[in-house]
């Protein structure tokens, strides 16, 4: 029951908020709400405190204890969803395949199938000595990607 009202919570806060959404969430056995966000311009301390306040200021403390965590996906995060990869477009992921290759590029587009990829290689002249520098891209379903992270380079 407990779970079942703050899940509807949050629901409408994210209905309200329709750049918001949800990551993950989860009741621990101590009474515990874990709320993760992400947005589709990022989350902000204000968009925290928006999700937390709908659902604290609606439950009583009375009622049911409880402690309640609202938090955004951090930048080292893999990325779940495919609602996630736009905003990240022109930085750099690392993707690992279900078949389990490991790429790592510039990500160029994301759609609702799929990714795509660009980066730079060197690879032997096809006549002659020495390498050539080649442009490479990959296009990558959703449902091949095992987990993809962005490359924070400083």
């Amino acid at each position: 029951m407990f779970k079942e009202t703050v899940k509807e919570l949050l629901d409408n806060a994210l209905n309200e908020r329709k750049d918001l959404f949800l990551i993950d969430f989860e009741i621990l056995s101590d009474n515990t709400i874990r709320v993760v966000l992400d947005g589709d311009n990022g989350v902000l301390v204000e968009d925290c405190m928006f999700v937390s306040r709908a659902i604290e200021h609606s439950l009583d403390r009375d009622e049911q204890d409880f402690s309640l965590e609202v938090t955004s996906s951090g930048a080292t995060s893999p990325l779940l969803f495919p609602r996630q990869y736009s905003k990240h477009i022109g930085r750099n992921l690392e993707v690992k395949t279900r078949e389990g290759d490991k790429l790592e590029g510039q990500l160029a587009e994301a759609n609702e199938d799929e990714i795509v990829l660009k980066w730079k290689a060197r690879e032997p002249k096809p006549i002659g000595k020495g390498k050539v520098t080649v442009a490479k891209e990959a296009r990558i379903a959703f449902k091949d990607i095992e987990e993809a992270k962005v490359r924070i380079k400083f």
